[in-house]
């Protein structure tokens, strides 16, 4: 039998708090209790001993007057002294009979009967005529007033024996409530701890599940168990997973398409520029010639951004694996260079090439595309007559560095953080009459990756970007597939 649980967040949140507070407020009401009743037998211990001493005092006080009123009846004989002494007879049997109500143990009864015996005593003897009659009775008042004395010290110990007995059921009370805390704060706690996992559990699934989207990891299905809203959100979410895989088999369906489509008329629109330089129509004059070298220039850069489109999903699945290799460094940056040089002679750009000697071990053609689209990217933003720099060599220990530098407009730092997502593109003023496509600088992005290296921004005072690429000198093994996860990208100072 299944746990009967809300199914829903808000039930649920109510249900643990409920439960959680329960343990307290039954803490709360056992002391609130045990309080009550100290405070109702301190009231009634010293309301009764109070009253208890009040009466022994009148006792003691009607003793006296008694005393007072049978011994001048003795000397003087008037019968009014005797009404006197009645009076204040019946004045201490009120307040015996008030006594006798209090609690209170068997020897208090047992004096007061044995009071009320001498006073009668007392009595009889002044009724009498005989003056040696009335002597003996008033013998009788030594009696009278040891008994009283005996019904103060009587109070006093009852007294005494409450407030022991007070003190000893606070100080079980005292116990008990710490018993009861001891008890009840564990229960607290592991009752919330059981609601943390029960709200806990599927949130983090969510939050996971969003950190994976934002990852572009949507291999794996989304799943949320936990309360219905909880899991209808997970639902929602794996829906839009389900949505961002379609999104990009179309657009990658998209690109291959409309790029096989464009190829056709690029080609012939390049060799209709090739015949032109050539002379096969005929000789051209220098402007013509300038125009047509333009044509063919902003061809190949169109040529070069529609393969880029067909390659680039290859690009993502050849970013996860490296096939490494020992490469010298200055031949291959050489060679790149050399493949810009009609860019680079077209906008007369003054190139500053200071690549080190060095033999590096990374995966050749994943090194060749990440100088190429830097390379591309910073003659492309540079203007004409500007300065482009590459500079490559060995960096902090373990590590080797590259850098490519232009004096174009540089990155703005608001789209840094944005700048190596695929397609894209800053507000960035760029020359040529072909626009990028933004996969360029995340094909930099995903191969640097794939090396466990990073991506920097350098600040230098130069007007344009510069990127610095930090790559580890040992990478992983040939044949190890490498997790995808981002570079980290620093601004540098």
């Amino acid at each position: 039998m299944r746990f009967a649980r809300p199914r829903s967040l808000s039930g649920l949140i109510l249900l643990g708090f409920a439960l959680v507070s329960m343990p307290l407020l039954a803490g709360v009401v056992s002391a609130a209790l045990n309080i009550t009743r100290l405070s109702a037998s301190s009231e009634r211990l010293v309301l009764h001993g109070v009253e208890a001493t009040r009466y022994t005092q009148a006792i003691v006080r009607q003793i006296a007057a008694m005393e007072r009123s049978a011994r001048l009846y003795q000397l003087l004989g008037r019968a009014e002294l005797l009404d006197v002494f009645g009076e204040n007879r019946r004045r201490m049997e009120t307040v015996l009979d008030a006594l006798e109500t209090l609690p209170g143990d068997g020897a208090r009864q047992g004096l007061i009967a044995e009071l009320r015996r001498q006073i009668a005593v007392v009595a009889t003897g002044l009724s009498s005529d005989e003056r040696l009659e009335v002597a003996a009775a008033l013998r009788n008042f030594a009696a009278v007033a040891q008994i009283g004395g005996q019904l103060s010290v009587l109070a006093g110990r009852q007294i005494d024996r409450e407030l022991v007995r007070l003190q000893e059921d606070t100080n079980r009370a005292r116990t008990r409530l710490l018993w009861q805390s001891a008890a009840l704060v564990p229960i607290s706690l592991g009752l919330a701890f059981v609601f943390t996992l029960l709200l806990g559990r599927p949130i983090r699934d969510i939050d996971e599940a969003i950190r994976k989207l934002g990852r572009g990891e949507l291999a794996d299905p989304i799943r949320v168990k936990g309360t219905t809203d909880l899991e209808a959100l997970g639902s929602q979410i794996e829906w839009l997973r389900r949505r961002l895989l379609e999104v990009i088999e179309e657009r990658e369906r998209f690109l291959r398409h409309m790029s096989h489509e464009l190829k056709t008329p690029l080609a012939n629109i390049r060799e209709g520029t090739e015949l032109l330089l050539d002379g096969s129509v005929g000789a051209l004059s220098p402007g013509q010639t300038e125009v047509a070298s333009i044509l063919r220039e902003n061809s190949l850069n169109l040529q070069r951004l529609i393969e880029n489109l067909l390659s680039y999903s290859a690009w993502q699945v050849q970013s996860r694996g490296l096939s490494l290799a020992d490469v010298e460094l200055g031949p291959l940056a050489r060679s790149v260079l050399d493949s810009h040089q009609l860019s680079i002679g077209a906008k007369r750009l003054a190139m500053r090439f200071q690549v080190a000697e060095l033999v590096v071990r990374v995966d050749r053609a994943k090194l060749r595309l990440i100088l190429e689209n830097l390379l591309s990217n910073a003659i492309k933003f540079a203007p004409v007559g500007g300065t482009v720099l590459v500079q490559a060599g060995p960096g902090e220990p373990g590590w080797w560095q590259l850098e490519v530098a232009d004096t174009g407009p540089g990155i703005p730092i608001a789209d840094r953080p944005r700048i190596f997502e695929p397609f894209y593109q800053a507000d960035t003023p760029q020359t040529g009459y072909v626009r990028g496509t933004g996969i360029g600088l995340s094909v930099v992005h995903d191969f640097v990756a794939a090396h466990g290296g990073r991506i920097e921004f350098v600040e230098d005072g130069l007007s344009g970007a510069h990127i610095r690429v930090v790559l580890p000198l040992q990478p992983q093994s040939e044949g190890v597939e490498n997790p995808y996860t981002r570079p980290a990208v620093h601004n540098l100072h």
